[in-house]
């Protein structure tokens, strides 16, 4: 790999950072250990072909284009920590990763999305935060979000927070912002 091509892999895997919270060969490969896939799996789940899915974990794309599998990627992240806390049998998984590969999804722009619910019905703190980083995120990069939030912080500190927290921090922080704003 040449120096423009490795630039641009680490630049592709700064922009997954900002986008997803973590480059997406790391996700993905948690996703792949924590629930007992190969990446030809994994990408059939997703609705991603083999070659993009590679592309995706190598850094050689930097985006998901589809918001179908972006929520498909929360979809098993969600799923993951499941199985990771026991609520979720190993069997189980299996037969929620075909639902979840069947899931047309939608777009959070569009409001088309279908909240993914747990065993009890009741949608989760995780789930709505990603879908608010998530449409953050699908209309400014973090850099903008932050100098967003920082022309708003003298007049409107607590809306420069909520677009710190949700639009350029990480995920279990806002879970905690979120929570600790619900009454």
């Amino acid at each position: 790999m040449d120096a423009s091509q490795q630039e641009a892999t680490t630049r592709a895997r700064e922009l997954q950072r900002t986008w997803y919270g973590e480059p997406l060969g790391v996700l993905f490969r948690r996703l792949i250990d924590d629930l007992g896939l190969n990446q030809a799996r994994l990408a059939s789940v997703l609705g991603l072909s083999a070659p993009m899915l590679s592309q995706l974990m190598s850094g050689q794309r930097a985006k998901i284009g589809n918001p179908a599998v972006v929520q498909r990627v929360q979809a098993l992240q969600e799923l993951a920590g499941q199985v990771a806390d026991g609520s979720v049998s190993a069997a189980e998984a299996t037969g929620r990763m075909e639902e979840i590969k069947k899931a047309a999804g939608g777009s959070v722009l569009t409001g088309n999305s279908t909240p993914h619910t747990s065993s009890t019905g009741a949608t989760t703190v995780r789930r709505v935060v990603r879908e608010i980083q998530s449409l953050l995120r699908s209309v400014s990069a973090a850099g903008d979000i932050i100098d967003a939030a920082d022309s708003l912080a003298v007049s409107h500190p607590e809306l420069a927070e909520f677009l710190r927290v949700y639009g350029a921090g990480r995920t279990a922080d806002a879970v905690a912002h979120y929570e600790a704003h619900q009454s």
